[in-house]
């Protein structure tokens, strides 16, 4: 055996990240979706953690994009670039023979843009490419059967998009992908910010919050934190201290579209198969599954035992990556 043989690999495409899942090695790669561009000629500059450092801090003519737009290709020769230095920094670049490839996508894309995140792979060097739908990997990642005849209800939260599938029998019975994600609760962030205290900060510092002490659902008790920002009257710095009391005001819009949309997809669901997710209750999966009291407000206004995945992050690039060892010999020519 020569290295690297098993030439299996799953990618978790995500519009906040992307994850590389190798056959026998688990998640082997987890970084930003962010390329650092020089605008005077096009060149790259960096990708990915070292890209990310640069949001907010770049001169002028050096500019930090995400070729990703809500789960799908915004910049295709940018996509391509970093899909190729991913794969090459998770397999190396002497590798035996071409990887044969999973790609997950959110389960509301076109037949277009799965064809751009199709030929994008192939570009950074595929042998042969799969695409998988969101939901489907979630499920198998998070641990659960999709095999059998029984309804599971995903909901995984992304960076640009939640996808929201009850599976069953391996396929999606009933989804729906929305534009509202991690994504939205920063820019909700910035929004308050601005409107309720007159302060002016980026995204990082948006997303700072939302970890620190951000909430879906009333915490137990109430968190504080120093947030630096701009002061929009006298255009200095400025510090202020916000709590998670605020925070829940912040974030309340984005988190009911995302709980509307579970109601919708429950109403949807053929009768037998919302009885078993009633049973067998909600699974959440995704970084933005992550924001707290998300799965209890979920729960508390579908009635529904909802759970987070043991891996929220990862489940879907192991999903992405169990997908393709059990398609193995259907992809064989």
């Amino acid at each position: 055996m020569f290295g690297f043989t098993s030439n299996d690999i799953g990618i978790d495409l995500g519009t906040a990240s992307i994850l590389v899942y190798i056959k026998g090695k688990g998640v082997v790669l987890k970084e930003p979706s962010v390329v650092a561009i020089d605008r005077e000629n096009g060149k790259i500059q960096a990708i990915g953690e070292e890209a990310r450092l640069m949001i907010g801090r770049t001169p002028g003519n050096i500019v930090a994009v995400r070729p990703l737009r809500q789960g799908v290709i915004s910049d295709y020769t940018i996509t391509e670039k970093m899909l190729k230095y991913f794969i090459d920094k998770s397999v190396g670049k002497k590798t035996f023979r071409k990887p044969r490839i999973a790609v997950c996508i959110p389960s509301g894309a076109t037949e277009v843009e799965k064809k751009a995140v199709e030929d994008a792979t192939y570009s950074a060097g595929a042998r042969e490419v799969k695409i998988i739908e969101e939901p489907v990997a979630a499920a198998i990642g998070a641990g659960i059967d999709i095999s059998k005849a029984v309804g599971n209800m995903i909901v995984d939260i992304g960076g640009g998009t939640a996808d929201i599938a009850v599976i069953s029998l391996g396929g999606t019975v009933v989804s729906t992908s929305i534009k509202i994600a991690g994504d939205d609760f920063d820019e909700a962030i910035v929004r308050y910010m601005r409107k309720k205290h007159n302060l002016l900060i980026g995204e990082r510092t948006a997303e700072d919050i939302k970890i620190t002490i951000g909430a879906a659902y009333r915490r137990p008790e109430v968190l504080t934190m120093e947030v630096k920002g701009r002061n929009l009257v006298t255009g200095l710095p400025k510090t202020i201290e916000v709590n998670s009391d605020e925070t829940l005001e912040a974030l309340r819009e984005p988190a009911m579209q995302i709980v509307d949309s579970v109601h919708n997809v429950l109403e949807r669901t053929p009768p037998e198969l919302a009885a078993d997710v009633y049973e067998r209750g909600i699974v959440l999966t995704g970084g933005g599954s992550l924001l707290s009291g998300l799965d209890a407000l979920i729960e508390e206004k579908t009635g529904i035992n909802t759970v987070i995945a043991d891996n929220p992050l990862t489940a879907v690039a192991i999903g992405t990556g169990k997908f393709i060892e059990g398609v193995k010999g259907e992809l064989k020519k």
